[in-house]
């Protein structure tokens, strides 16, 4: 094991991606608070932890690819700066690395690192999703991964039953958003109020806004014929503005696009029912208590490999934390106005439909461990545990 470095411990991070970069920061003011001795960091990250002190070695927006046709010209760059990375690594002999997320680019450099210095402590902050698909990778990654950091609660049984390293469910940072996601008295009274707010997410990124944004418009204008007057807002992010604005203009539903956060926030909390891409977001609306109907569109070919390696028994996060398929997910050539616009209106009305999520979104407290468990503190704690603890060599 490395002795610690004069000055206090050498912590270096790596994160390839916004939402990595934001858990990076959180572990960083979190390491600081619990450490008893001073904390230096160094690594790769972006604007949330270069505001919590870290140099960056590099940016980090060559990562941020859109389409499968933009990697092999950014493959070269890619590569560069993964050698860049272990080269740093390696230079500066580290108390611990964390690697955060981004596994196609932060576990070739733990596997790197550890096969030039097995000495150095890696943690991985967020599981890939070995319990979709690739299962090996957890038992590959017990030889070079002394500590696994989850997010979501299944994953260490996961983990355990498919021979991966060490796993420790921290909590998922939604947990410390809870306040910001759920209704004060007034906007209970507004989420069960008329005109209804109904959320349309299409997704956050150019070619899901393509694929699904006339299906959704068309459903949201059957559902507003069967059940009356809807108020949709549609949340997105900036460089999607100008495309879901003219996406958003062409419904026959009364919309309104928001892209501020606490704008979003707000929406969610006023909101009856959601339309919603397959993805992260329906944890979210799900720990909000916003009853959603699910959808998802790829190329035959993407649903082609999808079918062949993806082994899950639902596409939705919140249904897999839940243990159950509570939340309709309408796929492929399913996902027409009819079956969306369907599945869509009894969530709008006191309906076994509408009780059956709300119901089941409530035991979420309890599997998250939502108001006892502080993730980024709990992360923190492993990250100074992995330091402390004597080095086992790893085959």
């Amino acid at each position: 094991m490395n002795s610690p470095q004069p000055g206090g411990l050498q912590v270096f991070l790596v994160a390839a991606e916004e939402s990595g970069d934001r858990l990076g920061a959180s572990l960083m003011t979190a390491l600081r608070e619990r450490s008893s001795v001073p904390m230096q960091f160094s690594g790769v990250g972006g604007h949330a932890m270069e505001a919590a002190g870290l140099v960056s070695e590099f940016s980090i927006d060559d990562f941020s690819i859109i389409g499968v046709s933009a990697i092999p010209r950014r493959l070269p760059r890619i590569l560069s700066h993964m050698a860049q990375t272990v080269r740093a690594i390696l230079a500066r002999r580290p108390d611990v690395l964390v690697i955060i997320d981004s596994p196609a680019f932060t576990l070739r450099v733990a596997r790197i690192v550890h096969w030039f210095d097995r000495s150095i402590p890696i943690v991985d902050y967020v599981s890939p999703s070995v319990w979709a698909w690739r299962a090996g990778r957890a038992s590959a990654m017990s030889h070079y991964i002394d500590h696994v950091l989850a997010l979501l609660p299944f994953e260490p049984d996961v983990h355990r039953r498919l021979g991966g390293p060490p796993c420790s469910y921290v909590g998922h940072p939604l947990i410390e958003e809870v306040s910001t996601l759920r209704p004060n008295e007034a906007e209970a009274r507004r989420r069960m109020a008329d005109p209804p707010v109904v959320l349309a997410m299409p997704g956050s990124r150019s070619s899901e806004v393509t694929k699904l944004g006339e299906v959704f418009g068309e459903a949201l204008a059957l559902v507003q014929d069967r059940a009356g007057a809807i108020d949709v807002v549609v949340p997105t992010v900036p460089h999607l503005v100008p495309q879901v604005t003219a996406m958003a203009s062409k419904w026959r539903v009364n919309s309104h696009v928001v892209v501020e956060a606490v704008d979003k926030r707000a929406a969610v909390r006023s909101a009856r029912a959601a339309l919603a891409k397959s993805g992260t977001t329906t944890l979210e609306l799900a720990v909000a208590g916003v009853p959603m109907v699910a959808a998802y569109k790829v190329s035959q070919f993407e649903a082609f490999v999808i079918r062949r390696l993806v082994r899950v028994p639902s596409y939705i996060l919140a249904n897999l934390v839940i243990g159950e398929n509570v939340v309709p997910e309408i796929v492929q050539d399913d996902c027409t106005p009819e079956q969306l616009a369907g599945a869509l209106v009894p969530l709008l009305a006191d309906t076994p439909e509408r009780r059956r999520q709300v119901e089941a979104f409530a035991r979420l407290d309890s599997i998250m461990e939502i108001g006892t468990r502080e993730p980024a503190a709990r992360a923190a704690d492993i990250v100074l545990g992995a330091i402390r603890k004597p080095a086992v060599p790893k085959q």
